[in-house]
């Protein structure tokens, strides 16, 4: 076949030049763009890398953004706590310059306290500390302040978290919820009681003459039975039960204990406290509680169960100084008619019915007797749990948690009573047949008494002779099994009384139910606390006429088998030191009342019956640092945590885009060498195809 110059210039011109052509527009497309494609179908594989690693670098940045904000908060809390800290040394020096006994006078210690109300404001106003208006300790309220003026929370225990990668996220917030009112697994529950006891053999060393005095010393564990109730002869009697101890307690586990315990002259406080621990579980070789005294003759009894919130205690003594049977008695209200001042018996100045009776009061609560409405010969010490809640405004409150056994945690109104309730009291396993007795004023000051029973066959509650059904929510609506009761229905049914307002007719409707407690929600409102505890408020009133007085109907009853309260709403109990459960600003206020009230320990004779007393107020103050301090750890591991993931995301940002670059950008120099090298071919290309077209037209001429 001839070869022609047709040829040549197709085969050898027109594909290589189309060929460089390209080459060299592609070459010079990377150089100007900096990417190796253009378009995905330049090469799927790498398109699809890059998609996916620009994908991951958005998502990092994101994760920095979000971590850098998270942080941002998080070194907020951190400075905040780092203040409380602070403030709370300070306070702890104040309160130990407070408790040196003679040395400070009370406008020495008005000073003290005046400056510990002062940090308290400060506390709160800590509390409340917002960044970019947001508050730190809100929770996921952030837009709520969380600290109220009376030191309630207003925010909610949820968890804020940073995200900080696919598929991770850190905490970054700490909550007013678990910073103020948290709960401290591994505290032990320590109580108190509040009335200062004296050996009243060393006051009186001749009981047959009160002239003769003696010295004032407090009671100590050493000490004997006879010392602390006294006597009016000069006889020991050795192993006569004459002295009678009535104890009212809650064990750990949230049982329900009651017990009349004789003792003798002869027998030691030591005694005594060992038997109030047996009460509580102790055995010889294990003890569930530590029973002590402290140096103002007051027991001391310390939970040795962490994380319980359970342990209460009452206790009453009684002797009968005629030799007689008052003092042994079955109704703690018989006990009304003795003297609780043994000075006023050894000194023949009683004006009690019975004289000869002394009764020994070791917790006194200030609280009004809910048995003033139908008597008068009722004395405050003997009561537990039949005391009215306190008034405080158009409020009443209670001051006994509902506690729901086994979590440990605070009941709410969708709580059932029986998830609280002491069970093995009364019928066993259950609520059937238990009465609660619910007395007292209502909002228009008319005197009310109600009977609450809770029945497996259908609750009721009974007022003036009618009773009334207690219906369920359940379809269609009957009368709630005992069991299944909440403190929803239980605070309904206080309401409507309260404010007067009963369903139309009895045993009543549902229709007729659900109205009155609409109306009664009009009056006024019963509710949990946070921390758990019974309250009332009367609607658009300053001040309530209402009391409430709420009890088991079984309380007072010490005879041989009678059961202990199911469960106690309000009591005369003992005051708290410890406890696992946290209320910040409530227990800072005790804190400084005990200072305003120049208590050393607690005394119930002078102003605030229920103050703690300086020494324990120091020991509360420790334990709300600690709580503080192990928050401002958990704070601290949530910021080292959160710097860490900021450093793992530039570093995965940064290795992304490296990988990124090696897929997708060019090689500059590679780029120019390619470009190089395609212009030398160009021009030899060039050079060729005009030696070949020369050599043609030669041989065409």
């Amino acid at each position: 076949m001839r070869v022609t110059g047709n040829m040549y210039y197709k085969n050898v011109f027109g594909e290589s030049n189309s060929r460089l052509s390209q080459s060299l527009f592609d070459v010079n497309k990377q150089i100007a763009s900096g990417l190796k494609i253009q378009y995905a179908q330049e090469d799927i594989r790498a398109f699809t890398e890059t998609m996916r690693l620009d994908n991951e670098i958005t998502t990092l940045d994101q994760s920095k953004k979000s971590t850098v904000s998270a942080m941002k908060f998080s070194n907020q809390t951190d400075s905040v706590l780092n203040e409380f800290a602070l403030s709370m040394d300070r306070a702890r020096v104040l309160l130990v310059k407070a408790s040196n006994s003679g040395v400070n006078s009370e406008a020495s210690l008005d000073a003290i306290a005046y400056e510990l109300r002062g940090l308290e404001t400060h506390f709160k106003s800590l509390a409340n500390t917002s960044i970019n208006g947001q508050y730190l300790f809100s929770g996921s309220a952030i837009d709520t302040k969380p600290i109220a003026d009376d030191g309630t929370y207003n925010g909610n225990d949820a968890i804020l978290k940073a995200f900080t990668g696919s598929g991770t996220s850190q905490q970054y917030n700490i909550s007013g919820q678990e910073l103020f009112f948290g709960e401290k697994q591994s505290t032990r529950r320590e109580i108190t009681t509040n009335v200062i006891q004296l050996n009243l053999s060393s006051k009186y060393p001749d009981f047959t003459d009160a002239a003769v005095e003696g010295d004032t010393k407090y009671l100590k564990s050493s000490d004997t039975i006879r010392d602390l109730m006294g006597d009016t002869d000069n006889f020991i009697d050795v192993g006569t039960n004459k002295h009678f101890f009535y104890i009212t307690g809650t064990k750990s586990n949230g049982s329900s204990f009651k017990e009349k315990l004789p003792m003798s002259d002869d027998e030691k406080i030591s005694d005594l406290l060992k038997k109030i621990g047996d009460m509580y579980g102790n055995t010889p070789g294990v003890d569930v509680v530590n029973v002590s005294m402290n140096p103002s003759g007051q027991i001391i009894i310390e939970d040795k169960i962490r994380g319980s919130s359970s342990i209460e205690f009452h206790m009453v003594g009684a002797t009968d100084f005629s030799g007689g049977a008052a003092a042994n008695v079955t109704n703690i209200d018989d006990l009304g008619v003795g003297e609780t001042s043994f000075n006023s018996i050894i000194l023949g100045s009683s004006t009690a019915t019975n004289p000869n009776l002394h009764v020994k009061e070791f917790l006194k609560s200030s609280m009004t007797s809910a048995d003033n409405v139908a008597a008068t010969n009722i004395i405050e010490g003997t009561l537990y749990d039949r005391v009215e809640f306190n008034k405080s405004g158009s409020k009443l409150s209670s001051n006994s948690s509902q506690i729901i056994k086994g979590s440990n945690a605070f009941a709410t109104l969708s709580t059932k009573l029986s998830e609280v309730a002491d069970l093995t009291q009364g019928t066993s396993g259950t609520l059937d047949g238990t009465s609660f007795v619910l007395e007292g004023m209502d909002v228009n000051g008319t005197p009310y008494s109600a009977q609450i029973d809770l029945a497996t066959a259908g609750s009721t509650f009974t007022v003036g002779g009618n009773t009334y059904n207690i219906f369920n929510m359940g379809s269609p609506r009957v009368n709630a099994k005992a069991d299944e009761v909440t403190y929803k229905q239980l605070s309904d049914v206080i309401n409507m009384v309260v404010t007067g307002n009963l369903p139309a007719t009895f045993p009543g409707t549902s229709s007729e139910y659900d109205t009155a407690i609409k109306d009664a929600d009009l009056r006024g409102r019963t509710f949990l606390t946070n921390d758990g505890k019974l309250g009332f408020e009367e609607i658009n009133a300053s001040n309530t006429k209402a009391t409430i007085a709420l009890y088991d109907s079984n309380s007072g009853d010490f005879s041989v088998g009678a059961d202990a309260s199911v469960m106690t709403f309000n009591s005369n109990n003992a005051l708290t030191v410890r406890d696992p459960k946290t209320d910040f600003f409530k227990t800072l206020n005790d804190v400084i009342n005990a200072v305003e009230n120049y208590k050393l320990y607690p005394d119930s004779n002078s102003g605030d019956a229920r103050s703690i007393g300086i020494e324990n107020a120091i020991a509360m103050i420790d334990e709300l640092h600690e709580h503080v301090t192990r928050s401002h750890s958990q704070v601290g591991a949530q910021t080292n945590a959160l710097s860490k993931s900021l450093e793992r995301v530039e570093m995965l940002k940064m290795s992304s885009m490296t990988l990124r670059s090696s897929v997708i950008d060019t090689d500059m120099a590679e780029a120019h060498l390619t470009l190089a090298q395609l212009n030398t071919n160009y021009q030899a290309m060039l050079s060729t195809v005009g030696k070949i077209s020369k050599l043609s037209l030669v041989n065409y001429l």
